[in-house]
């Protein structure tokens, strides 16, 4: 028999092996019905068939795409991944729901570090109304607080861009940027006509999810030009106060520290007349920790239900026993109170545990769910709606508050909405 050489064994090997690998490769682009094509300036293209229950040519957007790398002057902004992430982008504007959202790498990373607590930028939630986009709520001594933002502005110009068209995601990305650098945003307070141009320095914004103290009514600041003080301090006794910024990373483990020990304090001092729950300017954030923290004043029962995109319902119970289920209270919201602010204080008002005071919320009561895509991009999908105990919805009306009082005039010593708080306390 004749001998064959090593080498020339090892090159069968080889090339069998490749054999197998190819038909491999093939046979999982046939299994998900792709095709692999080499284009006449040697790029390859992937294109995979729309799903067997759909039926949509995609031949005019690779058309488009190959006349654009044809014929575009500027070929140094051809970047195909960027293209590719707009593309996306437009699909999911396409659905007109402007919580449904595409995120390219940076951008989710950033909604990340948002409830996380930590960015640079101006400190200011935005989000879509009535196609603009607006200003939720300037974050409490952040740098668009100090320049003047409020709740509601419509945001029309950044650095001379016009943002009549952007997503909220591009507004964010556009409005954020190193410390010590300047934005100027052009903007249209509520009510008002005239657009004002407000050049806004970022900075580090760190965002402390609860804050909290005990104090006797003469001592509160923030209602020291209020005219009825004197009668509030004539009637004697302390407030506890707790506000709540936003629903983050980090909001349940603040928020059990800060109210174990508003509770020993309740506990101890007969003089501590009732609890402000502050939710004003609380954009947000994960439902979970609504029902965390609605549970720590509501004994049994529903929190808030989740209508689904299949048509099932989840109702979601008080989940642990509170600390402070007897004390009497009293929730502030006003238009910068959304999504999960919303929740938690239609919860409070449905089970009777809490008077709300202020202005009717923002109105955001979709669920969305957010999901990681390959490379750090996140798509956050419309898959339902929340519904208060009694049933009612929040999306586009709010909450309505049982007082209603306006902020229009508001000073740092002239807290309407807080005075009018302990009032209801002290009665």
């Amino acid at each position: 028999m004749k001998s064959i050489a090593f080498s020339k064994i090892r090159s069968i090997i080889i090339i069998i092996a490749l054999c197998i690998l190819s038909a491999g490769v093939g046979y999982r682009f046939g299994e998900r019905q792709a095709k692999i094509v080499l284009t006449s300036d040697k790029r390859i293209v992937v294109n995979q068939k729309s799903p067997p229950s759909l039926s949509v040519d995609f031949s005019l957007f690779w058309d488009v795409w190959q006349r654009l790398y044809r014929s575009y002057v500027d070929k140094s902004a051809l970047k195909p991944q960027e293209m590719v992430w707009g593309a996306i982008s437009g699909m999911v504007n396409a659905l007109d729901d402007p919580y449904t959202m595409f995120l390219p790498p940076k951008d989710n990373k950033d909604f990340k570090d948002d409830l996380g607590g930590q960015f640079e930028g101006i400190g200011a939630q935005l989000d879509m109304k009535d196609g603009h986009i607006i200003v939720v709520t300037p974050l409490k001594d952040s740098p668009a607080q100090d320049a003047g933002l409020k709740p509601m502005d419509i945001i029309l110009k950044v650095n001379d861009e016009d943002a009549s068209d952007w997503t909220v995601a591009k507004a964010v990305s556009k409005i954020r940027g190193p410390k010590g650098t300047t934005v100027t945003l052009t903007i249209i307070h509520e009510n008002t006509t005239k657009p004002l141009s407000i050049p806004i320095v970022r900075s580090t914004i760190k965002l402390p999810s609860v804050e909290s103290w005990v104090k006797e009514i003469s001592s509160i600041q923030e209602i020291l030009g209020i005219p009825s003080r004197n009668t509030l301090i004539h009637k004697g006794g302390m407030i506890a106060y707790i506000a709540l910024s936003r629903f983050g990373d980090h909001t349940n483990e603040d928020w059990s520290q800060a109210v174990m020990k508003l509770a020993k304090k309740y506990a101890e001092n007969p003089l501590i007349k009732g609890l402000v729950f502050d939710l004003r300017n609380n954009p947000g954030g994960y439902l979970e920790s609504s029902v965390f923290i609605a549970s720590e004043f509501i004994k049994s029962g529903t929190i808030v239900s989740q209508v689904n995109s299949d048509g099932t319902r989840q109702d979601y119970p008080v989940e642990h026993k509170g600390q402070l289920l007897t004390i009497p209270l009293v929730v502030l919201i006003n238009k910068g109170s959304a999504s999960a602010a919303e929740i938690t204080a239609g919860a409070l008002r449905d089970h009777k545990r809490a008077t709300l005071v202020g202005e009717v919320s923002f109105g955001k009561g979709s669920v969305q769910t957010p999901e990681d895509l390959p490379g750090g991009a996140g798509l956050h999908i419309t898959t339902g709606k929340w519904l208060l105990p009694n049933g009612d919805s929040i999306n586009k009306k709010g909450v309505t508050p049982d007082v209603i009082i306006s902020m229009e005039n508001a000073t740092a010593t002239t807290d309407a909405q807080l005075a009018k708080a302990i009032e209801i306390l002290l009665q």
